[in-house]
Protein backbone atom coordinates (compact mmCIF):
# COMPACT_ATOMS: atom_id res chain seq x y z
CA UNK A 1 0.00 0.00 0.00
CA UNK A 2 1.53 3.47 -1.25
CA UNK A 3 1.18 6.46 2.00
CA UNK A 4 1.60 9.77 1.24
CA UNK A 5 3.69 11.50 3.59
CA UNK A 6 2.48 14.64 5.40
CA UNK A 7 4.16 17.66 4.99
CA UNK A 8 5.19 19.62 8.10
CA UNK A 9 2.88 22.34 7.50
CA UNK A 10 -0.09 19.71 7.06
CA UNK A 11 -0.05 19.23 10.67
CA UNK A 12 -2.35 19.75 12.83
CA UNK A 13 0.10 21.81 15.72
CA UNK A 14 1.10 23.98 12.60
CA UNK A 15 -2.22 25.70 13.36
CA UNK A 16 -0.80 26.77 16.58
CA UNK A 17 2.87 26.74 16.26
CA UNK A 18 3.78 27.35 12.53
CA UNK A 19 1.77 30.64 11.75
CA UNK A 20 2.50 34.16 11.82
CA UNK A 21 -0.03 35.96 13.94
CA UNK A 22 -0.48 37.11 17.25
CA UNK A 23 -2.21 33.98 19.06
CA UNK A 24 1.18 31.74 17.54
CA UNK A 25 3.41 33.99 19.18
CA UNK A 26 1.62 33.37 22.09
CA UNK A 27 1.73 29.91 21.69
CA UNK A 28 5.37 30.13 21.17
CA UNK A 29 6.40 32.19 23.74
CA UNK A 30 4.42 29.86 26.33
CA UNK A 31 6.35 27.09 25.00
CA UNK A 32 9.53 28.79 25.55
CA UNK A 33 8.45 29.51 29.05
CA UNK A 34 8.42 25.77 30.08
CA UNK A 35 12.04 25.22 28.67
CA UNK A 36 11.77 24.69 25.23
CA UNK A 37 13.24 26.12 22.09
CA UNK A 38 11.43 26.75 18.92
CA UNK A 39 13.85 24.07 17.34
CA UNK A 40 12.45 20.82 19.56
CA UNK A 41 9.23 21.13 18.60
CA UNK A 42 8.71 23.55 15.00
CA UNK A 43 7.43 21.65 12.09
CA UNK A 44 7.67 18.66 14.42
CA UNK A 45 4.39 15.76 15.24
CA UNK A 46 3.43 17.21 18.64
CA UNK A 47 2.24 14.16 20.56
CA UNK A 48 -0.60 13.96 23.11
CA UNK A 49 0.55 11.48 25.84
CA UNK A 50 -2.62 10.70 27.94
CA UNK A 51 -1.86 9.45 31.03
CA UNK A 52 -4.39 7.78 33.72
CA UNK A 53 -1.75 7.30 36.42
CA UNK A 54 -2.91 8.13 39.43
CA UNK A 55 -1.41 7.78 43.15
CA UNK A 56 -5.36 5.74 44.17
CA UNK A 57 -4.89 3.42 40.45
CA UNK A 58 -2.54 0.65 42.02
CA UNK A 59 -3.09 -1.31 38.26
CA UNK A 60 -1.10 1.98 36.97
CA UNK A 61 1.46 2.41 39.65
CA UNK A 62 4.35 2.01 36.81
CA UNK A 63 3.07 4.59 34.21
CA UNK A 64 5.04 7.38 35.92
CA UNK A 65 8.14 5.06 34.59
CA UNK A 66 6.09 4.03 31.43
CA UNK A 67 5.26 7.57 30.46
CA UNK A 68 9.16 8.51 30.09
CA UNK A 69 9.56 6.06 28.07
CA UNK A 70 7.08 6.78 25.75
CA UNK A 71 8.29 9.84 25.63
CA UNK A 72 12.07 8.84 25.01
CA UNK A 73 10.99 7.04 21.90
CA UNK A 74 8.56 9.83 20.93
CA UNK A 75 11.95 12.19 21.02
CA UNK A 76 14.22 9.87 18.98
CA UNK A 77 11.48 9.63 16.37
CA UNK A 78 11.80 13.24 15.80
CA UNK A 79 8.79 14.30 17.81
CA UNK A 80 7.83 16.52 20.25
CA UNK A 81 5.57 14.83 23.65
CA UNK A 82 3.15 16.53 25.92
CA UNK A 83 1.99 14.44 28.45
CA UNK A 84 -1.31 15.33 29.75
CA UNK A 85 -3.16 13.63 32.57
CA UNK A 86 -6.60 12.41 32.23
CA UNK A 87 -9.41 10.94 35.02
CA UNK A 88 -8.11 7.64 36.46
CA UNK A 89 -10.83 5.46 36.58
CA UNK A 90 -9.50 2.70 38.91
CA UNK A 91 -11.80 -0.34 39.35
CA UNK A 92 -10.83 -0.88 43.40
CA UNK A 93 -11.51 2.63 44.12
CA UNK A 94 -14.24 4.67 42.19
CA UNK A 95 -17.95 4.14 43.45
CA UNK A 96 -20.54 3.40 42.80
CA UNK A 97 -18.67 2.05 39.97
CA UNK A 98 -15.91 3.32 37.49
CA UNK A 99 -18.96 2.17 34.74
CA UNK A 100 -20.36 5.35 35.46
CA UNK A 101 -17.80 7.58 34.59
CA UNK A 102 -15.88 5.30 31.58
CA UNK A 103 -18.21 7.88 29.47
CA UNK A 104 -16.98 10.77 31.58
CA UNK A 105 -13.63 10.14 30.30
CA UNK A 106 -14.22 9.43 26.97
CA UNK A 107 -15.50 12.64 26.68
CA UNK A 108 -12.47 13.76 28.30
CA UNK A 109 -9.98 12.22 26.09
CA UNK A 110 -12.07 13.55 22.34
CA UNK A 111 -12.28 16.96 23.92
CA UNK A 112 -8.54 17.31 25.31
CA UNK A 113 -7.44 15.95 21.54
CA UNK A 114 -9.38 18.41 20.30
CA UNK A 115 -8.63 21.20 21.83
CA UNK A 116 -4.56 20.84 22.16
CA UNK A 117 -2.19 20.70 19.38
CA UNK A 118 -2.32 17.37 19.09
CA UNK A 119 -1.35 15.52 16.05
CA UNK A 120 -1.36 12.02 16.98
CA UNK A 121 -1.63 10.55 20.58
CA UNK A 122 -0.67 7.86 22.96
CA UNK A 123 -3.52 6.50 25.05
CA UNK A 124 -2.10 4.69 28.65
CA UNK A 125 -4.20 2.40 30.19
CA UNK A 126 -5.23 -0.75 31.05
CA UNK A 127 -7.41 -0.60 34.33
CA UNK A 128 -10.33 -2.04 33.29
CA UNK A 129 -13.34 0.68 32.72
CA UNK A 130 -9.55 2.36 30.90
CA UNK A 131 -9.36 0.98 27.83
CA UNK A 132 -12.27 1.67 26.26
CA UNK A 133 -12.99 4.72 27.09
CA UNK A 134 -9.52 5.56 25.47
CA UNK A 135 -10.19 4.51 22.11
CA UNK A 136 -13.60 5.42 22.15
CA UNK A 137 -12.69 9.33 22.88
CA UNK A 138 -9.84 8.44 20.21
CA UNK A 139 -11.72 6.76 17.53
CA UNK A 140 -14.28 9.60 18.03
CA UNK A 141 -11.46 12.05 17.51
CA UNK A 142 -9.91 10.39 14.90
CA UNK A 143 -6.47 11.70 14.43
CA UNK A 144 -3.70 8.98 14.62
CA UNK A 145 -3.65 6.83 18.06
CA UNK A 146 -1.72 3.78 19.50
CA UNK A 147 -2.47 2.12 22.65
CA UNK A 148 -0.17 1.02 25.80
CA UNK A 149 -1.64 -1.51 27.67
CA UNK A 150 -0.61 -1.53 31.86
CA UNK A 151 -0.08 -5.39 31.50
CA UNK A 152 -0.75 -8.07 33.62
CA UNK A 153 0.21 -8.19 37.87
CA UNK A 154 2.18 -11.02 38.55
CA UNK A 155 0.84 -14.55 39.72
CA UNK A 156 -0.51 -14.11 43.64
CA UNK A 157 1.11 -16.37 46.46
CA UNK A 158 -0.06 -17.76 49.48
CA UNK A 159 0.70 -20.54 51.86
CA UNK A 160 2.56 -22.20 48.39
CA UNK A 161 -1.10 -21.38 46.73
CA UNK A 162 -1.10 -19.62 43.26
CA UNK A 163 -3.59 -16.54 43.89
CA UNK A 164 -5.61 -14.96 41.03
CA UNK A 165 -7.23 -11.34 41.25
CA UNK A 166 -10.66 -11.11 41.82
CA UNK A 167 -11.57 -14.95 41.69
CA UNK A 168 -9.76 -15.85 44.43
CA UNK A 169 -11.17 -13.48 46.11
CA UNK A 170 -14.69 -14.31 45.69
CA UNK A 171 -13.51 -18.49 46.25
CA UNK A 172 -11.79 -17.81 50.05
CA UNK A 173 -14.63 -14.71 50.91
CA UNK A 174 -17.38 -17.87 50.49
CA UNK A 175 -14.93 -19.92 52.56
CA UNK A 176 -14.54 -17.70 55.15
CA UNK A 177 -18.34 -16.90 55.40
CA UNK A 178 -18.99 -20.85 55.70
CA UNK A 179 -16.52 -21.14 58.22
CA UNK A 180 -13.98 -23.08 55.92
CA UNK A 181 -10.84 -20.77 56.63
CA UNK A 182 -10.04 -18.78 58.87
CA UNK A 183 -9.65 -14.49 59.44
CA UNK A 184 -5.66 -15.05 60.04
CA UNK A 185 -5.96 -17.08 56.56
CA UNK A 186 -8.03 -14.26 54.98
CA UNK A 187 -5.33 -11.65 56.09
CA UNK A 188 -2.99 -14.19 54.05
CA UNK A 189 -4.82 -13.99 51.15
CA UNK A 190 -5.03 -10.18 51.33
CA UNK A 191 -1.79 -10.21 51.63
CA UNK A 192 -0.57 -12.08 48.72
CA UNK A 193 -3.34 -11.77 45.89
CA UNK A 194 -1.42 -8.62 44.57
CA UNK A 195 1.88 -8.20 44.33
CA UNK A 196 2.96 -5.99 41.77
CA UNK A 197 2.38 -3.10 39.34
CA UNK A 198 -0.35 -3.96 36.61
CA UNK A 199 -3.89 -5.09 36.41
CA UNK A 200 -5.78 -8.45 37.27
CA UNK A 201 -3.58 -11.09 36.19
CA UNK A 202 -6.87 -13.41 35.47
CA UNK A 203 -8.94 -13.19 32.46
CA UNK A 204 -10.93 -10.49 33.63
CA UNK A 205 -12.16 -6.93 32.39
CA UNK A 206 -8.54 -5.52 32.15
CA UNK A 207 -6.88 -8.36 29.75
CA UNK A 208 -10.25 -8.85 28.11
CA UNK A 209 -9.96 -5.24 26.69
CA UNK A 210 -6.10 -4.97 25.93
CA UNK A 211 -5.72 -8.37 24.32
CA UNK A 212 -8.95 -6.86 22.27
CA UNK A 213 -7.42 -3.36 21.92
CA UNK A 214 -4.53 -5.76 20.24
CA UNK A 215 -7.05 -7.28 17.94
CA UNK A 216 -8.56 -4.57 16.97
CA UNK A 217 -5.57 -2.83 15.83
CA UNK A 218 -4.41 -0.57 18.33
CA UNK A 219 -1.61 -2.06 20.02
CA UNK A 220 2.20 -2.74 18.77
CA UNK A 221 2.04 -7.10 17.75
CA UNK A 222 2.73 -8.97 21.35
CA UNK A 223 1.88 -6.18 23.89
CA UNK A 224 -1.11 -6.84 25.48
CA UNK A 225 0.34 -10.11 27.10
CA UNK A 226 3.75 -8.87 28.74
CA UNK A 227 3.38 -8.68 32.93
CA UNK A 228 3.43 -5.31 34.03
CA UNK A 229 7.18 -5.02 35.66
CA UNK A 230 8.48 -7.16 32.81
CA UNK A 231 11.59 -5.39 31.38
CA UNK A 232 10.19 -6.07 27.67
CA UNK A 233 7.01 -4.01 28.64
CA UNK A 234 9.23 -1.29 29.33
CA UNK A 235 10.59 -1.95 25.73
CA UNK A 236 7.23 -2.02 24.28
CA UNK A 237 6.34 1.31 25.76
CA UNK A 238 9.43 2.83 23.94
CA UNK A 239 8.62 1.68 20.20
CA UNK A 240 5.22 2.73 20.71
CA UNK A 241 6.76 6.31 20.80
CA UNK A 242 9.06 5.43 18.36
CA UNK A 243 5.87 4.33 16.20
CA UNK A 244 3.15 7.29 17.22
CA UNK A 245 5.74 9.86 15.14
CA UNK A 246 5.68 7.74 11.99
CA UNK A 247 2.13 6.94 12.33
CA UNK A 248 1.33 10.78 12.03
CA UNK A 249 3.39 11.25 8.95
CA UNK A 250 1.20 8.35 7.61
CA UNK A 251 -1.86 9.95 8.58
CA UNK A 252 -2.74 6.29 9.90
CA UNK A 253 -6.28 7.13 12.13
CA UNK A 254 -8.62 4.48 13.91
CA UNK A 255 -10.76 5.07 10.60
CA UNK A 256 -8.53 3.14 8.89
CA UNK A 257 -8.31 0.60 11.42
CA UNK A 258 -11.55 -0.07 12.71
CA UNK A 259 -14.11 -1.66 10.23
CA UNK A 260 -16.90 -4.34 10.65
CA UNK A 261 -14.47 -7.09 10.38
CA UNK A 262 -11.73 -6.02 12.52
CA UNK A 263 -14.54 -5.19 15.15
CA UNK A 264 -15.28 -9.09 14.29
CA UNK A 265 -11.62 -9.80 15.47
CA UNK A 266 -11.56 -8.47 18.22
CA UNK A 267 -14.82 -10.19 19.17
CA UNK A 268 -13.74 -13.47 18.06
CA UNK A 269 -10.47 -12.92 20.79
CA UNK A 270 -12.46 -12.17 23.73
CA UNK A 271 -14.37 -15.37 23.37
CA UNK A 272 -11.37 -17.24 22.38
CA UNK A 273 -9.98 -15.73 25.75
CA UNK A 274 -13.43 -17.07 27.54
CA UNK A 275 -12.86 -12.75 28.33
CA UNK A 276 -15.18 -11.34 30.50
CA UNK A 277 -18.83 -10.37 29.54
CA UNK A 278 -18.13 -6.74 30.01
CA UNK A 279 -16.38 -6.98 26.82
CA UNK A 280 -19.70 -7.18 25.21
CA UNK A 281 -21.17 -4.01 26.49
CA UNK A 282 -17.54 -1.79 25.62
CA UNK A 283 -17.22 -3.41 22.24
CA UNK A 284 -20.68 -2.44 21.14
CA UNK A 285 -19.62 1.13 22.06
CA UNK A 286 -16.56 0.97 20.53
CA UNK A 287 -17.96 -0.20 17.58
CA UNK A 288 -20.93 2.03 17.52
CA UNK A 289 -18.02 5.09 17.86
CA UNK A 290 -16.83 4.19 14.83
CA UNK A 291 -20.45 3.51 12.67
CA UNK A 292 -19.84 0.04 12.93
CA UNK A 293 -23.23 -1.83 14.06
CA UNK A 294 -22.15 -4.63 16.64
CA UNK A 295 -25.43 -6.33 18.35
CA UNK A 296 -26.03 -8.86 20.42
CA UNK A 297 -27.07 -11.36 17.47
CA UNK A 298 -23.50 -10.92 16.43
CA UNK A 299 -22.07 -11.63 19.58
CA UNK A 300 -23.71 -14.44 20.07
CA UNK A 301 -23.01 -15.85 16.42
CA UNK A 302 -19.42 -15.12 16.90
CA UNK A 303 -19.86 -17.34 20.36
CA UNK A 304 -21.61 -20.04 18.02
CA UNK A 305 -18.18 -20.74 16.35
CA UNK A 306 -15.58 -19.80 18.37
CA UNK A 307 -13.89 -21.94 20.58
CA UNK A 308 -12.34 -21.25 24.10
CA UNK A 309 -8.43 -21.63 23.78
CA UNK A 310 -6.99 -19.95 26.33
CA UNK A 311 -7.35 -21.81 29.80
CA UNK A 312 -7.11 -18.96 31.86
CA UNK A 313 -8.69 -18.40 35.37
CA UNK A 314 -11.98 -18.27 35.94
CA UNK A 315 -13.06 -20.22 33.51
CA UNK A 316 -9.57 -22.16 33.33
CA UNK A 317 -6.77 -22.76 35.67
CA UNK A 318 -3.64 -20.69 34.45
CA UNK A 319 -3.10 -17.11 34.87
CA UNK A 320 -1.41 -14.00 32.25
CA UNK A 321 1.84 -14.98 33.31
CA UNK A 322 1.38 -18.20 31.88
CA UNK A 323 -0.17 -17.20 28.97
CA UNK A 324 2.20 -14.67 28.38
CA UNK A 325 5.10 -17.31 28.57
CA UNK A 326 3.29 -20.12 26.71
CA UNK A 327 3.38 -17.83 23.19
CA UNK A 328 0.97 -15.33 24.09
CA UNK A 329 -1.80 -13.31 22.65
CA UNK A 330 0.14 -13.39 19.29
CA UNK A 331 0.48 -17.14 19.45
CA UNK A 332 -3.54 -17.83 20.44
CA UNK A 333 -4.45 -15.52 17.60
CA UNK A 334 -2.41 -17.59 14.92
CA UNK A 335 -3.72 -20.60 16.52
CA UNK A 336 -7.25 -19.30 15.67
CA UNK A 337 -6.73 -19.45 11.79
CA UNK A 338 -9.47 -18.90 9.43
CA UNK A 339 -11.72 -17.60 12.32
CA UNK A 340 -9.87 -13.99 11.96
CA UNK A 341 -10.05 -11.41 9.02
CA UNK A 342 -6.06 -11.53 8.77
CA UNK A 343 -6.10 -8.37 6.36
CA UNK A 344 -7.13 -6.00 8.55
CA UNK A 345 -4.73 -3.15 9.28
CA UNK A 346 -3.10 -2.14 12.69
CA UNK A 347 -1.47 0.59 13.68
CA UNK A 348 1.89 -0.92 12.92
CA UNK A 349 1.33 -0.31 9.09
CA UNK A 350 1.14 -4.37 8.75
CA UNK A 351 -2.12 -6.35 8.64
CA UNK A 352 -3.28 -8.94 11.40
CA UNK A 353 -1.81 -12.22 9.53
CA UNK A 354 1.58 -10.62 9.17
CA UNK A 355 1.88 -9.59 12.85
CA UNK A 356 1.37 -13.03 13.56
CA UNK A 357 3.05 -14.84 11.22
CA UNK A 358 5.92 -16.36 12.93
CA UNK A 359 3.86 -16.57 16.77
CA UNK A 360 4.11 -20.05 18.56
CA UNK A 361 2.58 -21.67 21.15
CA UNK A 362 5.10 -22.98 23.67
CA UNK A 363 3.14 -24.97 26.13
CA UNK A 364 -0.46 -26.17 24.74
CA UNK A 365 -1.48 -26.89 28.46
CA UNK A 366 -2.52 -23.21 28.55
CA UNK A 367 -3.05 -22.22 24.88
CA UNK A 368 -5.34 -24.75 23.52
CA UNK A 369 -5.26 -26.19 20.27
CA UNK A 370 -8.44 -25.57 17.94
CA UNK A 371 -8.68 -29.73 18.25
CA UNK A 372 -8.64 -29.98 22.10
CA UNK A 373 -10.44 -26.60 23.31
CA UNK A 374 -11.14 -25.75 26.59
CA UNK A 375 -14.53 -25.18 24.92
CA UNK A 376 -15.57 -25.87 21.66
CA UNK A 377 -17.63 -22.77 21.17
CA UNK A 378 -20.30 -20.82 23.54
CA UNK A 379 -17.80 -18.78 25.72
CA UNK A 380 -20.70 -16.49 25.91
CA UNK A 381 -24.37 -16.79 25.02
CA UNK A 382 -27.15 -14.03 24.80
CA UNK A 383 -30.39 -14.67 25.90
CA UNK A 384 -33.79 -13.60 25.48
CA UNK A 385 -37.30 -13.89 26.35
CA UNK A 386 -40.38 -11.88 28.11
CA UNK A 387 -37.80 -11.09 30.84
CA UNK A 388 -35.02 -9.88 28.63
CA UNK A 389 -36.65 -8.75 25.31
CA UNK A 390 -33.87 -6.97 24.58
CA UNK A 391 -31.34 -9.57 25.34
CA UNK A 392 -29.07 -10.92 28.35
CA UNK A 393 -25.99 -12.74 28.68
CA UNK A 394 -24.53 -15.01 30.65
CA UNK A 395 -20.79 -17.00 30.70
CA UNK A 396 -21.77 -20.86 30.23
CA UNK A 397 -17.88 -21.89 31.27
CA UNK A 398 -18.36 -19.97 34.24
CA UNK A 399 -21.39 -21.51 35.68
CA UNK A 400 -22.47 -25.22 36.67
CA UNK A 401 -23.44 -26.97 33.88
CA UNK A 402 -26.50 -28.67 35.55
CA UNK A 403 -27.50 -24.88 36.10
CA UNK A 404 -27.75 -24.49 32.41
CA UNK A 405 -31.40 -25.81 31.47
CA UNK A 406 -33.20 -24.91 35.20
CA UNK A 407 -36.35 -23.74 36.01
CA UNK A 408 -36.56 -22.03 40.09
CA UNK A 409 -38.76 -19.86 42.05
CA UNK A 410 -37.74 -15.87 42.44
CA UNK A 411 -36.31 -14.30 45.33
CA UNK A 412 -36.47 -11.23 44.80
CA UNK A 413 -34.32 -8.14 45.94
CA UNK A 414 -35.50 -4.76 45.08
CA UNK A 415 -32.14 -2.91 45.15
CA UNK A 416 -28.55 -3.96 46.66
CA UNK A 417 -29.28 -2.44 49.98
CA UNK A 418 -32.51 -4.60 50.82
CA UNK A 419 -29.79 -7.57 49.23
CA UNK A 420 -27.01 -6.73 51.92
CA UNK A 421 -29.74 -6.25 54.69
CA UNK A 422 -31.41 -9.87 54.02
CA UNK A 423 -29.43 -12.13 51.99
CA UNK A 424 -27.91 -13.88 55.04
CA UNK A 425 -30.67 -13.69 57.27
CA UNK A 426 -31.99 -17.29 58.55
CA UNK A 427 -35.36 -15.89 57.97
CA UNK A 428 -34.88 -15.75 53.91
CA UNK A 429 -37.18 -18.33 52.27
CA UNK A 430 -34.54 -19.64 50.18
CA UNK A 431 -33.10 -22.51 48.90
CA UNK A 432 -30.35 -23.97 46.36
CA UNK A 433 -33.46 -24.02 43.84
CA UNK A 434 -34.48 -20.86 43.59
CA UNK A 435 -33.63 -17.92 41.31
CA UNK A 436 -31.87 -14.71 43.16
CA UNK A 437 -33.26 -11.47 41.41
CA UNK A 438 -31.20 -8.19 41.77
CA UNK A 439 -33.75 -4.86 40.67
CA UNK A 440 -32.46 -1.59 40.27
CA UNK A 441 -29.03 -2.36 39.35
CA UNK A 442 -28.55 -0.87 35.25
CA UNK A 443 -27.40 1.64 34.29
CA UNK A 444 -29.65 4.28 35.19
CA UNK A 445 -30.78 2.37 38.29
CA UNK A 446 -27.69 1.66 40.41
CA UNK A 447 -26.45 3.51 38.87
CA UNK A 448 -23.54 3.07 36.56
CA UNK A 449 -24.50 -1.19 36.31
CA UNK A 450 -22.22 -1.40 38.69
CA UNK A 451 -20.45 -5.06 39.28
CA UNK A 452 -23.46 -6.08 41.41
CA UNK A 453 -24.28 -9.33 39.24
CA UNK A 454 -22.45 -12.02 41.04
CA UNK A 455 -25.03 -12.08 43.85
CA UNK A 456 -23.67 -14.07 47.35
CA UNK A 457 -25.10 -17.02 47.69
CA UNK A 458 -26.65 -17.32 51.01
CA UNK A 459 -24.89 -17.86 54.20
CA UNK A 460 -27.27 -20.64 55.37
CA UNK A 461 -26.80 -22.30 52.10
CA UNK A 462 -22.83 -22.02 51.46
CA UNK A 463 -22.83 -23.56 55.28
CA UNK A 464 -24.87 -26.15 53.41
CA UNK A 465 -22.04 -26.29 50.83
CA UNK A 466 -23.69 -24.87 47.73
CA UNK A 467 -21.23 -22.92 45.70
CA UNK A 468 -23.36 -21.95 42.59
CA UNK A 469 -27.11 -20.78 41.93
CA UNK A 470 -28.76 -19.12 39.08
CA UNK A 471 -28.61 -15.56 39.74
CA UNK A 472 -30.36 -12.72 37.78
CA UNK A 473 -29.85 -8.81 37.02
CA UNK A 474 -29.68 -5.83 35.16
CA UNK A 475 -26.05 -5.40 36.48
CA UNK A 476 -22.41 -6.28 35.16
CA UNK A 477 -19.90 -9.16 36.70
CA UNK A 478 -16.55 -8.62 37.26
CA UNK A 479 -14.82 -10.58 34.58
CA UNK A 480 -12.76 -12.16 37.52
CA UNK A 481 -16.58 -13.67 38.62
CA UNK A 482 -18.11 -16.75 37.96
CA UNK A 483 -21.17 -18.78 38.32
CA UNK A 484 -24.53 -19.14 36.45
CA UNK A 485 -25.36 -15.52 36.94
CA UNK A 486 -27.58 -14.12 34.01
CA UNK A 487 -26.61 -10.48 33.68
CA UNK A 488 -26.88 -7.34 31.61
CA UNK A 489 -31.12 -7.64 31.16
CA UNK A 490 -32.53 -5.02 29.06
CA UNK A 491 -34.40 -2.87 29.41
CA UNK A 492 -33.60 -2.59 33.00
CA UNK A 493 -35.79 -2.46 36.10
CA UNK A 494 -35.86 0.75 36.54
CA UNK A 495 -37.10 2.43 33.61
CA UNK A 496 -40.30 -0.26 33.92
CA UNK A 497 -38.26 -3.79 32.25
CA UNK A 498 -39.62 -6.81 33.11
CA UNK A 499 -37.62 -7.55 34.97
CA UNK A 500 -38.99 -4.46 37.17
CA UNK A 501 -42.16 -7.01 37.73
CA UNK A 502 -40.99 -9.88 39.18
CA UNK A 503 -41.96 -10.94 42.30
CA UNK A 504 -40.90 -13.52 45.10
CA UNK A 505 -42.75 -16.72 43.75
CA UNK A 506 -42.79 -16.66 40.11
CA UNK A 507 -40.94 -19.24 38.29
CA UNK A 508 -38.16 -18.01 36.50
CA UNK A 509 -36.96 -20.06 33.50
CA UNK A 510 -33.48 -20.41 32.07
CA UNK A 511 -32.06 -22.49 29.11
CA UNK A 512 -28.52 -21.97 28.04
CA UNK A 513 -28.74 -23.88 25.04
CA UNK A 514 -32.26 -22.40 24.14
CA UNK A 515 -31.53 -18.97 24.57
CA UNK A 516 -33.86 -18.22 26.76
CA UNK A 517 -34.59 -16.52 29.51
CA UNK A 518 -38.33 -16.11 30.54
CA UNK A 519 -40.77 -15.75 33.58
CA UNK A 520 -43.73 -18.07 33.56
CA UNK A 521 -46.50 -15.82 34.16
CA UNK A 522 -49.23 -14.86 31.04
CA UNK A 523 -48.83 -12.20 29.00
CA UNK A 524 -51.82 -10.24 30.63
CA UNK A 525 -50.74 -10.87 33.95
CA UNK A 526 -47.62 -9.25 33.15
CA UNK A 527 -49.19 -6.21 31.47
CA UNK A 528 -51.60 -5.75 34.75
CA UNK A 529 -48.13 -5.58 36.75
CA UNK A 530 -46.80 -3.08 34.17
CA UNK A 531 -49.69 -1.12 34.51
CA UNK A 532 -49.31 -0.65 38.36
CA UNK A 533 -45.63 -0.48 38.06
CA UNK A 534 -44.42 2.84 39.14
CA UNK A 535 -40.88 4.90 38.27
CA UNK A 536 -38.70 5.63 40.75
CA UNK A 537 -37.67 8.70 41.69
CA UNK A 538 -34.57 10.40 39.47
CA UNK A 539 -31.34 9.22 40.89
CA UNK A 540 -29.49 13.06 40.47
CA UNK A 541 -30.79 16.10 41.05
CA UNK A 542 -27.31 17.77 39.35
CA UNK A 543 -24.10 17.18 37.96
CA UNK A 544 -22.60 14.15 35.54
CA UNK A 545 -25.19 11.92 36.93
CA UNK A 546 -27.92 14.27 35.68
CA UNK A 547 -26.87 14.38 32.47
CA UNK A 548 -25.97 10.47 33.09
CA UNK A 549 -29.33 9.51 33.30
CA UNK A 550 -30.75 11.48 30.76
CA UNK A 551 -28.63 10.14 27.81
CA UNK A 552 -26.69 6.74 28.86
CA UNK A 553 -28.30 4.11 26.65
CA UNK A 554 -28.92 0.79 27.44
CA UNK A 555 -26.82 -2.69 27.54
CA UNK A 556 -27.50 -3.44 24.54
CA UNK A 557 -26.96 -0.53 23.06
CA UNK A 558 -22.97 -0.22 25.16
CA UNK A 559 -23.98 2.36 27.61
CA UNK A 560 -22.91 4.82 25.59
CA UNK A 561 -24.39 8.46 25.72
CA UNK A 562 -26.58 9.28 22.89
CA UNK A 563 -25.52 12.19 21.69
CA UNK A 564 -21.39 10.71 21.48
CA UNK A 565 -22.62 7.39 18.43
CA UNK A 566 -20.97 8.44 15.19
CA UNK A 567 -23.51 8.38 12.45
CA UNK A 568 -24.36 4.89 10.76
CA UNK A 569 -24.53 3.19 13.92
CA UNK A 570 -27.80 1.33 13.99
CA UNK A 571 -27.51 0.49 10.45
CA UNK A 572 -26.66 -2.72 8.23
CA UNK A 573 -23.59 -4.70 8.07
CA UNK A 574 -21.62 -4.06 4.53
CA UNK A 575 -23.24 -6.07 1.63
CA UNK A 576 -19.70 -7.87 1.28
CA UNK A 577 -19.82 -9.71 4.27
CA UNK A 578 -19.09 -12.72 4.49
CA UNK A 579 -21.92 -15.53 5.83
CA UNK A 580 -20.50 -17.30 8.89
CA UNK A 581 -20.91 -21.18 8.99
Amino acid sequence: MSIKRKNPEDLRSHRWYGVHDLRSFGHRSRTAQMGYASEEYAGKPVIAILNTWSEINPCHTHFKQRVEEVKRGIWQAGGFPIELPVQTLSEPFQKPTTMLYRNFLAMEVEETLRSYPADGVVLMGGCDKTTPALLMGAISMDIPAIFVPAGPMLRGDWNGQTLGSGSDTWKYWADLRAGKITEDDWKGVEGGIARSPGHCMTMGTASTMTSAAEALGFTLPGFASIPAPDSRHAQMAARTGLRIVEMVWEDLKPSDIVTARSVDNAVTTCLALAGSTNAIVHMIALARRAGVELTLERYDELARRTPVLANIRPAGEYLMEDFYYAGGLRAMLKELGNLLDGTQRTVNGNTLAENIADARIFDDAVIRRRASPLMPDTGLAVLRGNLAPDGAVIKPGAADPKLHVHTGRAVVFRDYSDMAARIDSDALDVDENCVIVLQHAGPIGAPGMPEWGQLPIPQKLLKKGVRDMVRISDARMSGTSYGACVLHVAPESFIGGPLALVKDGDLIELDVPGRKLNVLISDDELARRKAAWVRPEPRFARGYGAMHQIHVMQADKGCDFDFLQREGAGGSRPADEPEIH
